[in-house]
């Protein structure tokens, strides 16, 4: 079986280096906001082309706190709205709710799955804040666009990155394309870690001032509590193992693009319809989808020829149990692209043989 993504062959890949790191951390006797994170920090910062990275527990937590931080500055308050799009994973829409914000919900393009911009305009109220360019896929959103939009209105851009890692757009990589930006370091991202994590990026030193202390309690000096905070911080292992990784973040990315390119010319199945991507630097397919009317069928037919893929996501946010209050809408390009997602194996570890044995299997099935 072809795995939808290797995670034990992706992290043997980075051996020795992976076990030295946590070996010298655990020989430190320190295990929380060290010389890793913060070596760490400065290492992401540097890369993303911003001025400040802050660790934190996982990418919702950085979403949440971006968001409380703009309210402790006084530039959100509660009720205040985020424009997000319809398709993204549930977890850009929870950071909203769980700041105490509303998410307004639009939809994207299909030929993109990223936010619309040409539907953002239409959205904005009084009470909107920012807009929530999430760079679904590993695909950088319109941000030039996107831009346009917040500078006409005054509104913040909040990246969601978690699928983005070193993706590009006009020279600037995502982290750096906003007002500040969350990444996740779940294992399966480009850049993953051996357990949860995530990050703050930005060149706002008052927001990172004010996430760092959210992010610890609250606290900026210990035992001194001047924000009604959360315990939301990456520790020193996965600071280390995610320092190793970012060192070649850049060869494995371009990995993902060669296997993407091997399928956009490959596959040629009329039942399947291929990501559609004019610039190799906007996309680091963190995820490559495929989509079709048998999408079922169609993975079905890919398990039995020994072939795992995974569909992101079966279910779009507004038809989810947990935010009822949605459920009564209609997005009809989200709930298509929901409908007929099915993601590739795409990952650095594959060899030659498995991306053809993917593209033979994908052009086998017949409806």
């Amino acid at each position: 079986m072809i795995k939808y993504y290797d995670l034990k062959k992706v992290t043997e890949s980075h051996e020795p280096q992976i076990s030295q790191a946590i070996s010298r951390v655990v020989g430190s006797g320190w295990y929380i906001l060290g010389n890793e994170v913060k070596d760490f920090e400065q290492q992401f910062a540097q890369y993303c082309g911003c001025a400040h990275c802050i660790g934190t527990g996982n990418g919702l937590d950085a979403l949440t706190i971006i968001m409380l931080a703009y309210k402790e500055m006084g530039i959100m308050q509660d009720g205040d709205e985020i424009i997000v799009p319809a398709n993204t994973y549930i977890a850009s829409i929870l950071s909203i709710l769980q700041a105490g914000l509303k998410p307004v919900l639009c939809e994207p393009r299909w030929e993109s799955c990223n936010i619309d911009p040409d539907r953002i305009g239409e959205l904005v109220t009084p009470r909107t804040k920012a807009i929530m360019a999430v760079h679904l896929y590993g695909r950088c959103a319109d941000i030039t666009s996107i831009e346009r939009i917040a500078k006409k209105h005054s509104l913040k851009i909040i990246e969601d990155s978690a699928q983005a890692h070193g993706a590009t757009i006009n020279g600037r990589r995502t982290g750096n394309l906003g007002d500040a930006s969350g990444f996740s370091f779940y294992p399966g991202k480009n850049l993953g870690a051996l357990g949860d994590g995530g990050a703050i990026t930005t060149n706002d030193k008052e927001l990172a001032d004010t996430a760092r202390a959210i992010a610890n309690y609250g606290s900026q000096k210990k035992y001194v509590n001047i924000y009604k905070g959360l315990n939301s911080r990456l520790d020193e292992i996965q600071a280390a193992v995610l320092a190793v990784k970012l060192q070649r973040l850049d060869e494995d990315n371009e990995r993902r693009r060669n296997i993407a390119t091997r399928y956009n010319t490959g596959i040629s199945n009329p039942l399947v319809t291929l990501p559609e991507y004019n610039n190799r630097e906007e996309h680091v397919f963190h995820i490559y989808p495929i989509f079709s009317e048998q999408r079922d069928l169609l993975q079905q037919h890919l398990h039995e020829s020994g072939i795992e893929t995974l569909i992101h996501y079966p279910i779009p946010p507004h038809k989810q149990q947990a935010l009822a209050e949605f459920n009564n809408l209609e997005y009809p390009i989200t709930e298509r692209i929901h409908n007929q997602e099915l993601s590739l194996p795409c990952h650095p570890a594959m060899s030659d043989d498995e991306v053809a044995r993917v593209i033979h299997a994908v052009n086998s099935f017949k409806a």
